[in-house]
C-alpha cells in the first residue's frame, strides 16, 4: 500500500488548474477518490490515469496529401 493520496489542492497544483476543477471531477464522479471523514483524497494513480485517458496525440500528416 505505497499509494500516495493527494488533496484536492495538490491535484489542482499537479494539473495546473484551480481547485474548482478537481472538485468538479469528484462531484461528477469522473475520477476515483477516497473519503477520509469529511476530507477527499485522490490516489496519485487515478490522477495519472485521468491524464492518460485525456491526452490527445497530435495528428500526423499523411504523405502525398496536399494540405
Amino acid at each position: 500500500m505505497n499509494e500516495r493520496y493527494l488533496s484536492v489542492v495538490q491535484v489542482a497544483e499537479l494539473l495546473g488548474t484551480t481547485v474548482r476543477f478537481p472538485r468538479r471531477l469528484v462531484e461528477e464522479r469522473r475520477i476515483t477518490y477516497v473519503k477520509v471523514g469529511r476530507h477527499v483524497r485522490i490516489p496519485e494513480s487515478a490522477v495519472r490515469a485521468y491524464i492518460a485517458a485525456h491526452t490527445v496525440e497530435p495528428r500526423r500528416r499523411r504523405l502525398g496529401v496536399a494540405a
